[in-house]
């Protein structure tokens, strides 16, 4: 399979079976982030369109075996709201027979979510990931490069105007690598003012251009957040979960350090 991959092991989502609408050999995004686990970005864009057909999915649904798993992700090779056919995926893993009831999660970086088709094709999802990982636009700009024409004020106000219309869960992840370690309180006060239902607290554990920050960097990030709903991950379990295709899961997902740095 190409487009389905995992389970993966996931400390935020559990058993997280992945749906990869670029399925790219490179990178498909609006961002280059500089802590980016598949490297660098080989086609940056923010127009979106059908990289995968949705007729793909669903033959790779068909060929599905029985596994249990406890999300259904869509991420991958890239920034998944760039697929035009985001909403039409969504329906048919959520009317998926052997899928039904397993909730639905889009992993995104929050760069077009300003776009109100972009919100209208999350709409189906039961969980939305979205990433924030800087305070202002310089250290937005000095993090996750953007392509041309991006802003950080334009993320903030994307997220914004899905926590208005988005009925499922929204959780905000923050990325934490020394660029931005010393503003910890100035981002739980954004997040404050985002009103998420919870606030993922992440580092680099996979291998990456940045180092992670240590446990103890974390924990004292995590109580800046005090009074917020947080997940840090050096305290998240991590589930046991076997891969159809070990391959085709470390193309997306290369393997975890360990969580002692």
């Amino acid at each position: 399979m190409s487009i389905v991959y995992g389970p993966v092991p996931s400390w935020r989502l559990g058993r997280s079976l992945g749906i990869d609408l670029l399925s790219a050999r490179g990178k498909i995004c609006s961002f280059d982030c500089i802590y980016c686990q598949l490297g660098r970005t080989t086609q940056a864009t923010a127009e979106r369109r059908v990289f995968v057909e949705t007729a793909q999915l669903r033959a790779e649904l068909e060929r599905l075996p029985d596994i249990g798993v406890d999300t259904v992700t869509f991420s991958g090779t890239g920034e998944p709201t760039l697929a035009a056919n985001l909403g039409e995926a969504l329906d048919l893993v959520c009317d998926w027979p052997a899928l039904r009831g397993v909730p639905t999660a889009v992993l995104t970086n929050a760069s077009l979510l300003s776009q109100p088709d972009v919100r209208r094709n999350l709409a189906r999802a039961d969980m939305v990931v979205a990433k924030l990982d800087a305070p202002d636009e310089a250290l937005f700009r000095a993090i996750n490069h953007p392509v041309a024409g991006m802003t950080w004020a334009g993320v903030v106000d994307g997220i914004r105007a899905l926590r208005r219309e988005f009925a499922g869960h929204l959780a905000l992840q923050m990325m934490f690598v020394a660029a931005n370690r010393d503003q910890a309180a100035v981002m739980a006060e954004l997040a404050r003012s985002l009103a998420p239902d919870e606030v993922q607290l992440n580092t680099p554990l996979r291998p990456s251009p940045a180092p992670p920050l240590d446990r103890a960097a974390m924990a004292e990030i995590e109580a800046a957040f005090a009074g917020l709903p947080v997940q840090n991950v050096y305290a998240a379990p991590q589930p046991a979960a076997t891969p159809l295709d070990e391959a085709e899961m470390r193309r997306r997902r290369p393997a975890e350090g360990s969580r002692e740095v």
